[in-house]
């Protein structure tokens, strides 16, 4: 049983490196999305709303619009200061 928690963990680990591998390998074009996205803000005014979700929604994996959403979510709170 010990042995078995022991593996568990080494996968955990793995995973979370991997997953910091993706999060640091994907950051800057994340970011550079979330600009993309955030900039048409403007342009669109009421349906900005429903057209960012619809983007973000196409973005794959999951893992990188999520990524784009927490950068946006940045964005959004820089402005409204």
């Amino acid at each position: 049983m010990a042995q078995r928690r022991t593996g568990d963990l080494q996968g955990q680990r793995v995973k979370v490196l991997k997953r910091a591998d993706f999060h640091s390998q994907n950051l800057a074009n994340a970011q550079q999305e979330a600009r993309r996205l955030f900039a048409a803000k403007t342009e669109l005014q009421g349906a900005w709303l429903t057209w960012v979700a619809s983007q973000i929604y196409a973005l794959r994996p999951p893992e990188y619009a999520s990524m784009v959403r927490r950068e946006l979510q940045s964005l959004q709170e820089k402005s409204d200061l």
